[in-house]
């Protein structure tokens, strides 16, 4: 299954093989209590939200971590 902007934070999250890469490109993101805030929220929702720039997490990381996790799959 190739993961797209509109993949949940929750299907990335449930992913094992995922949630490496997750701690890799976003330090701290997937250990977050608020985490489960957001397991609803697609990845273009999620950056959208203005709390994302406090986790690095831009529309150009994102884009570059999904290909990355697509090379898995």
């Amino acid at each position: 299954m190739a993961y797209t902007m509109d993949s949940t934070v929750g299907d990335l999250l449930k992913d094992g093989r995922i949630r490496p890469l997750l701690d890799q490109n976003f330090p701290g993101l997937a250990a977050n209590p608020q985490i489960s805030m957001f397991a609803g929220f697609s990845l273009r929702m999620a950056v959208g939200n203005p709390l994302a720039a406090q986790f690095g997490i831009t529309q150009a990381k994102v884009e570059a971590f999904l290909a990355e996790v697509n090379k898995l799959a």
